[in-house]
């Protein structure tokens, strides 16, 4: 390979970078009231695999980040008590960080309808997702939650 060259990028790491751009895309969502077309036409016209205000956003599955975050907001209604119930001592929803609600919402979505990917998959990249925003107990949060909800969602035989 040439210096010219550069490395292909992985369709995993096509889908790390997918699920990285939703959490972003559910966040901006969640703190500014846009709504779920506009934000999506606006990180695949501007965002994913482009360069804005000097970052450079990594190539990302286009088609997996629309289904995260359109799967999200389709069922929210659904997501919301599932994530609820796996939270520790009640902990409403409302409480927590909003970067922390899209994580996991994004999270618990891939769980209950990506049956292709292995639980311990999900966890991991939603976990390291954590680690890029938080320094603090976040990324713990985000494994024990996600991890109670395959539990409880997914049988022994779809793990």
């Amino acid at each position: 390979m040439t210096n010219d060259e550069k490395p292909a990028v992985k369709p995993a790491n096509q889908r790390g970078a997918a699920r990285l751009a939703a959490v972003q895309a559910l966040y901006q969502m969640d703190v500014g009231g846009a709504g779920v077309l506009e934000v999506v036409a606006e990180y695949e016209a501007h965002r994913l695999g482009q360069e804005l205000d000097g970052e450079t956003y990594l190539k990302a599955d286009a088609s997996w980040f629309r289904s995260i975050v359109s799967g999200v907001v389709r069922d929210q209604v659904k997501i919301d008590p599932i994530v609820r119930s796996a939270l520790q001592n009640d902990w409403p929803l409302s409480r927590l960080d909003s970067t922390l609600r899209a994580i996991l919402r994004a999270g618990t979505f891939e769980i209950l309808e990506r049956k292709d990917v292995p639980v311990p998959v999900i966890v991991t990249e939603y976990v390291e997702i954590a680690q890029a925003f938080f320094e603090g107990e976040e990324p713990k949060i985000v494994n024990a939650v996600l991890d109670r909800i395959a539990k409880q969602v997914r049988s022994p035989t779809t793990k």
